[in-house]
């Protein structure tokens, strides 16, 4: 009688073979899964559309009623006319730069984020899916309320010193830039976020250091101060949704650029941890 220790290692038939390459298959982490995974959360999560909700209602808002309290005679006629219409997006980013911060600093205060990174172990696809589909998301949203809300009020305006059109010089350009520079603020938000890894500590980061910082600077009697503060990120972002560039702006290329590697740089700072400290 032969035990079974005896017995020869039975080799797997080419159909386990297959089964097992696709089971590793079905299981093996890509970009397009991290992607989907990312999305899925955000969608999924209540403070997402509340957020957003609350942004396009806040610039839809305040853009009509702007367009329906204006007079010709009122002094104003020297503002821009995005600039004027768009008003509201200084309440539309504050939502949107809070959400940002919750994407990221919200996963640390609930412990999700250890799932997320026992799910990639290489971590970095985590943070970079996060910011291409937030990125995506508040950009699609902002602008399709910008460009809503300047032709709503618009109509409103057309009979005023305020009146003007998409195909007009700059103001095609300063819509798209209104709804750029929304984005790129709000993912400077979400890098601080992954950076901070606190919902309270990155907001006041935010506020302290991107809205509060500039304008105390703008107080030191500097030109080359007064010159740098024009590319820090409220000032480009405010450079983008102009029509016609104010004396002292920066231009519109160099606004761009600045807040993209403002972007960068807090998405840069937040990978460099991530790689480095534990969840």
């Amino acid at each position: 009688m032969t035990t079974a220790a005896g017995r020869p290692a039975r080799l797997p038939t080419p159909h386990q073979h297959q089964h097992q390459h696709q089971h590793q298959h079905q299981h093996r982490v890509t970009a397009t899964r991290v992607l989907r995974s990312e999305w899925h959360k955000l969608r999924s999560l209540r403070s997402s559309w509340i957020t957003l909700v609350s942004a396009s209602a806040l610039v839809l808002a305040i853009g009509l009623v702007m367009g329906a309290t204006y007079t010709s005679d009122g002094g104003d006629s020297d503002v821009d006319p995005v600039v004027l219409v768009l008003y509201g997006s200084v309440l539309g980013t504050l939502c949107t730069v809070v959400l940002g911060v919750l994407v990221t600093a919200g996963e640390y205060s609930t412990g999700l984020i250890r799932a997320s990174l026992t799910a990639v172990p290489r971590r970095l696809p985590v943070l970079w899916a996060k910011a291409a589909v937030f990125t995506v998301t508040v950009f699609v949203v902002m602008f399709t309320t910008d460009l809503l809300t300047f032709v709503a009020a618009q109509l409103l305006l057309h009979e005023t010193d305020q009146a003007a059109s998409l195909g007009d010089p700059g103001v095609f350009r300063a819509v798209v830039g209104n709804s750029v520079g929304i984005t790129l603020l709000s993912v400077i938000a979400l890098g601080l976020g992954a950076l901070i890894r606190s919902v309270p500590g990155a907001i006041g980061a935010f506020i302290g250091g991107v809205m509060v910082l500039p304008e105390i600077l703008t107080m030191l009697p500097y030109d080359a101060v007064q010159s740098a503060v024009t590319y820090f990120p409220t000032q480009a972002a405010g450079a983008l949704g102009s029509a016609t560039p104010l004396p002292g702006e920066a231009p519109v290329g160099g606004a761009l650029l600045a807040l993209c590697l403002w972007a960068a740089a807090a998405l840069g700072s937040a990978a460099l941890l991530l790689r480095r400290r534990d969840a």
